[in-house]
């Protein structure tokens, strides 16, 4: 689990209940009196955005905000080049089809294909093409995950809206007991308060995140189809090295010079 996502929400939500606290309010009851308005936005807001996808927007989408929580370290782009590296030596050395028997110990499904496709000859254009295919189509499903999100970002705070107006055609409809007021004009603005925090809390940070996410696998993807083509053409592997650590933030690219050097 990413440490980060967690670590911010708690962080947001401890910030917004102290401050709560330190006012002499009751964050809990605030948040949690009213349960019908949790209803209202949460689900209400949902379906609007499911109302406004498709079928495979909802199931991305809901496989994304899992990823959003579940995923792990960022992929080891210093590692690829290693890995890549090494591949081009034998292949300079003993020819592409050496590189068969190597194979096996990649774990990267998309590298193993496409360096299956290289061993097996395929044209280099329509090799690229292949690959940088399926990033680009991997990319398009990055950002339907990512765009479920925002949209409900925006329909949360409208559902708390009409979940405040409801509230308050309720509250002008019963006005001969003036004591209840002000706890009935409480509960109207609580599910405004539910809007703003499902879409600023947690719809919009999961968006963002799945943005930046999807940012950093397609640049270990690019990192890797030009790996890819480059021991297809026979690069030189320290050109290959050079080359592919433009992908790496400067320290460590640093890194990696010592070690080659």
């Amino acid at each position: 689990m990413d440490p980060m996502t967690i670590i911010g929400l708690v962080l947001s939500l401890a910030v917004t209940f102290g401050a709560m606290f330190m006012a002499g309010m009751d964050p809990v009851g605030i948040f949690f009196g009213d349960p019908g308005s949790i209803l209202l936005v949460f689900f209400g807001g949902l379906g609007a955005t499911m109302a406004s996808a498709t079928l495979p927007d909802a199931t991305n989408g809901l496989k994304a905000l899992i990823k959003a929580f579940t995923s792990g370290a960022p992929p080891d782009s210093a590692g690829a080049i290693d890995q890549l590296v090494e591949f081009a030596d034998v292949a300079r050395r003993e020819g592409l089809l050496a590189l068969e028997g190597s194979l096996a110990e990649v774990d990267d499904e998309f590298l193993k294909q496409g360096l299956m496709m290289a061993v097996d000859g395929m044209d280099p254009e329509e090799l690229r093409e292949t690959i940088e295919l399926e990033v680009a189509q991997m990319g398009v499903r990055h950002r339907q995950g990512a765009a479920f999100w925002q949209n409900a970002a925006g329909y949360a705070p409208a559902f708390g809206v009409a979940g405040t107006v409801i509230g308050l055609i309720d509250m002008l409809g019963n006005l001969s007991d003036p004591s209840a007021l002000g706890p009935a004009l409480a509960v109207a603005f609580s599910t405004t308060l539910w809007g703003v925090f499902l879409a600023n809390y947690i719809y919009t940070p999961v968006s963002m995140k799945l943005k930046r996410a999807s940012a950093i696998e397609i640049a270990y993807r690019e990192l890797l189809v030009e790996g890819i083509l480059s021991i297809q053409a026979g690069a030189n592997p320290r050109s290959i090295a050079g080359k592919l650590a433009a992908y790496l933030p400067p320290g460590d690219r640093a890194d990696g010079d010592q070690q080659s050097a």
